[in-house]
Parts: structure tokens; C-alpha cells; sequence
């Protein structure tokens, strides 16, 4: 099974890009974030004509999650307990939600999450503690899953908007007293890596970046960052046979600013567990 996330920054605007390296890459599950659309502008049409069923959840122009798969897609869960809302108040006090957060099971019992982190924007921003808040809650939501789920395949992939070390940027200079690469957002990021989630891709391979700005010329001075992630547990990581960012399609017109991070898993290998032993 060949799974795969993206931050596609506007699905309306890139949906012929998106597809056609669907089919170019034989990707099964796409994990996509920044959607931007409602759920009844998605291009469905587009997905299904190439092969694909679509689970979205998108509210507004910004934002947004989804999943499109070629090997079905049940369970399909919006947002997270407890997830912290951001905005203004709504008539009962409570902070709207925004679209971030979508789980889907694909194949065999391999449950997905499709992450759009919110940004934080800058440390003295309102957004910042609500980052921070955001993922604490998702840190909690993840280790009931894995107490309850022992052994089972899960992996929590997206656009983390977070930089976990200083190798993930092109001059940790550059980014000095900015969000992405604080000590905070970073001790975040390790909660979820305590948990016994890890990033399966570096592994296999180790440099690399999944995002360069549009501004001054980024991408090709490769002055990028690292910040979409596949964060699998022990039970996935075990089914893991091969990674790769796909660097190329930051290239050509009107590309996303982010690309495609993909993870080859051994589907079959999930079943494993309940057949009888052989001596």
C-alpha cells in the first residue's frame, strides 16, 4: 500500500496536478491538507474519474482536510475531542472549530490522520497558544488511541508546521525568535515522539525539504523547510519498506508551495499477527 500526505494549497486551483501524479505515482490514500473549499466545492468529479473515493472536511475558504482513496475509506471521523477552537465567540462562548483535523481506516485496520496544524504565526500572536493548546490536545487524544488500540497500525500525517530541529531549515539563523522552531512547539512535537510515534520517512530519508516559500526565490536556492511529517506507531512503523519526498513536483506551474511526502507500507503484513504459528 502506498500512502502518502500533502498540503496541495488550494485543491480547486491544482486538482489536474493533483490527480495526474495520483496516477503517476500509483498512490493508494492521499492525505490532504489546506484544502480550502467547502465540502460541496471540492472537484469530486475529478478524484472519481481517476479512480478514487473523496472524504472531505472543509467549511470556509481557509484550512480544510481530506482523504482521497483508491482501497475505500471507513471510520470516517472529523476534528478530535476536545479539539480548541480559534476566532471570535460564537453566541454560546465557545471558539469556533476549524477544519484541521480528519481520521479515516483504510485496508486492514491502518487507521490515517490527515493534520493541518494551525501556523502560530508569531509568538506574541493570539494563534501561538492556540497551536500549542491544539496539539496538547491532540498529544492526549493520540495516547488514549494507542492504549486502546496496543499494537495496531496508526499514523498521524500532514503539514505539522513545525520544524523539529535545526536541520529541518535552511539557516536556523534566519529563523531565530520565529514560530515553527521554537522551544515550545518543539517539546510538542517530542510529546507525540514519546508516545512511541515516529517519523518514519528520515529514516529513509534523512535530507530533505517539504515546503520552500513562494518569496525570494526559495525553491531554487533550496532555502525550504521540513515540516510535513508521517508519525507512525510501532505497529505501523513495522510495516514500513520505503519512503520519499517528491521534490520535483514543487516544480512547474502553479505548484503548491508544499510537496507529496510517501510511505510504502506492507498492507499484508497487518494480518500477520492472528494467523497461528508454525514450528
Amino acid at each position: 500500500m502506498r500512502i502518502a500526505t500533502w498540503n496541495v494549497n488550494s485543491i480547486r486551483a491544482r486538482v489536474g496536478r493533483v490527480t495526474d501524479w495520483l496516477q503517476r505515482a500509483d498512490v493508494d490514500v492521499l492525505a490532504m491538507q489546506e484544502i480550502k473549499c467547502r465540502d460541496d466545492q471540492f472537484p469530486h468529479e475529478a478524484f472519481e474519474a481517476a479512480g478514487y473515493e473523496v472524504a472531505t472536511h472543509g467549511l470556509s475558504q481557509w484550512n480544510g482536510v481530506g482523504f482521497a482513496s483508491r482501497i475505500g475509506l471507513e471510520d470516517v471521523e472529523n476534528d478530535f475531542p476536545g479539539m480548541p477552537g480559534f476566532g471570535k465567540p460564537l453566541a454560546d462562548g465557545s471558539l469556533p472549530l476549524e477544519a484541521r483535523a480528519m481520521a479515516v481506516t483504510v485496508g486492514e485496520g491502518v487507521r490515517l490522520w490527515s493534520l493541518y496544524v494551525p501556523n502560530g504565526r508569531e509568538l506574541d500572536n493570539p494563534h501561538y497558544p492556540y497551536k500549542l493548546a491544539w496539539l496538547a490536545t491532540l498529544a492526549g487524544v493520540a495516547q488514549a488511541w494507542l492504549a486502546e488500540h496496543e499494537g495496531e497500525p496508526l499514523a498521524m500525517m500532514g503539514d505539522w508546521n513545525i520544524a523539529p530541529t535545526d536541520a529541518d531549515v535552511w539557516d536556523p539563523a534566519v529563523f531565530e525568535g520565529a514560530t515553527h522552531v521554537s522551544a515550545p512547539e518543539r517539546a510538542a512535537f517530542q510529546r507525540f515522539e514519546a508516545l512511541g510515534l515516529a517519523d518514519v520517512v528520515r529514516p529513509l530519508v534523512p535530507t530533505g525539504y517539504t515546503y520552500w516559500d513562494y518569496k525570494q526565490l526559495r525553491f531554487p536556492r533550496n532555502e525550504g523547510m521540513r515540516i510535513d511529517f508521517v508519525l507512525g506507531s510501532p505497529g505501523f512503523q513495522d510495516l514500513v519498506t520505503g519512503a520519499s519526498i517528491e521534490r520535483n513536483e514543487r516544480k512547474g506551474d502553479a505548484p503548491s508551495d508544499h510537496v507529496p511526502v510517501v510511505v510504502d507500507i506492507d498492507a499484508e503484513s497487518a494480518l500477520d499477527d492472528d494467523r497461528p504459528m508454525i514450528f
